[in-house]
C-alpha cells in the first residue's frame, strides 16, 4: 500500500505556471505507475498525465499537450506534475494517483487527497 500526499497549488494567472508534487510513502514506491487527474466543479474527474515505473512512457491527455509535462524521482518518491501556459479552463482539484499495473490510463487504487489549483484570466 501507498499513501500520497499533494502539494504545489495555488492561484496563478492565466499564462502562468505551477508545478505540483506528489509525495509517496513506502518503500516500493518505484513499483507503481502514477498518474495526476483533476476535477473541476460539477465535472466528472479526469485523467491528466500518467508515467510508468521506470519514466520509459508517458500518457498526456490531449488537452494538456504541450503545456504540462509528468516526471518522477524513484529515489525521493516524488511525482511531478508541471503545467505551463495555465488556462482559466485548467482550474480544478489536482490528484495523483498510483497503479499496480503499468496501463497508465486506468487501475489506480492509491489516491492522495488533492490540491486546489485556480488560474485567473
Amino acid at each position: 500500500q501507498v499513501q500520497l500526499v499533494e502539494s504545489g497549488g495555488g492561484l496563478v494567472q492565466a499564462g502562468g505556471s505551477l508545478r505540483l508534487s506528489c509525495a509517496a510513502s513506502g518503500r516500493t514506491f518505484g513499483r507503481y505507475a502514477m498518474g495526476w487527474f483533476r476535477q473541476a466543479p460539477e465535472k466528472e474527474r479526469e485523467i491528466v498525465a500518467a508515467i510508468d515505473w521506470a519514466g520509459g512512457r508517458r500518457y498526456f491527455a490531449d488537452f494538456v499537450k504541450g503545456r504540462f509535462t509528468i516526471s518522477r524521482d524513484n529515489a525521493k518518491n516524488t511525482v511531478y506534475l508541471q503545467m505551463n501556459s495555465l488556462k482559466p479552463e485548467d482550474t480544478a482539484v489536482y490528484y495523483c494517483a498510483a497503479a499496480e499495473r503499468q496501463v497508465l490510463t486506468s487501475g489506480y487504487a492509491y489516491w492522495g487527497q488533492g490540491t486546489q489549483v485556480t488560474v485567473s484570466s
